[in-house]
């Protein structure tokens, strides 16, 4: 999922992107953000797409930033919500070998050239379903910046794709043949390599795009590496009718989930 990927998609995000904030029932993620949130504090969204976060952090935080490799995705955001004037919009790309010292930070009216020396670490970042790369080197890469915008002692709600669920839904779907799933042909020659390498490192299509998922235990692992306490990892619950077209009546519990991570900065 390089930047040229986003550009395309930017229009169509809404229909084309899975949205996490509607299909959270449980308002686990909502309520782990305010748990944080206050008047005189700072966020950061890294990975802001188009701005469906925005009317959970604008009304809570003092001060909001908004970061994409999206041009496209962060003018479709500022567009979206002129409301919000406490909010500013930065084009960053989080695979990157190293932040650009040189920035340029919009606003509600302008777009400002801001030396990142200068620019102070936040409060407390979001960080939802932005981490999907198949790049082991470009995920190691967003690990590590991630970090680096959050002040010491800041808060992190990261959300991710699981691979448990994944499985789990591939399981389910192959021994009872939802949504046909017997007659999906199995790949073969270079793509049939390629997928046993991405799956060794937990990269499994999203819609005939390659996708890192991640494991509860990995999650833990790489946070810890990249200098966070992790408080909490749970479970992001979603409908059987969000992984499959026609799921059996009798298909309940467990659901189909993702994986959020409530952390501190060390």
């Amino acid at each position: 999922m390089e930047k040229g990927y986003w550009e395309k998609i930017a229009p169509s995000y809404e229909t084309e992107i899975f949205d996490v904030l509607k299909n959270d029932t449980s308002g686990k993620i909502v309520k782990a953000i305010l748990s944080f949130a206050g008047p005189k504090k700072s966020v950061i969204d890294i990975g802001c797409a188009v701005g469906k976060w925005m009317p959970v952090l604008a009304p809570v935080f003092g001060k909001v930033h908004a970061i994409d490799i999206s041009n496209n995705n962060l003018k479709i955001a500022a567009k979206k919500y002129p409301q919000y004037t406490n909010i500013t919009y930065e084009r960053v790309d989080m695979s990157a070998s190293r932040l650009l010292p040189h920035t340029r930070i919009a606003t509600k009216n302008n777009l400002v050239p801001v030396n990142r020396s200068k620019i102070k670490n936040y409060d407390s970042a979001i960080c939802i379903n932005a981490i999907l790369t198949s790049s082991l080197k470009k995920r190691n890469l967003f690990f590590k910046h991630m970090a680096s915008f959050i002040k010491k002692g800041g808060d992190l709600v990261l959300v991710v794709p699981s691979l448990e669920s994944k499985l789990f839904s591939h399981i389910i779907a192959n021994k009872f043949n939802v949504d046909n799933a017997k007659k999906d042909k199995a790949p073969n020659g270079k793509r049939a390599i390629s997928q046993i390498r991405f799956i060794k490192d937990g990269v499994t299509d999203i819609d005939d795009v390659p996708t890192k998922h991640f494991l509860k235990e990995e999650l833990d692992l790489l946070l810890s590496l990249a200098g966070f306490t992790v408080e909490k990892i749970e479970k992001i619950n979603y409908k059987w009718s969000t992984e499959f077209h026609k799921p059996p009546n009798w298909l309940k519990n467990p659901e189909p989930w993702d994986w959020m991570v409530k952390a501190t900065k060390k």
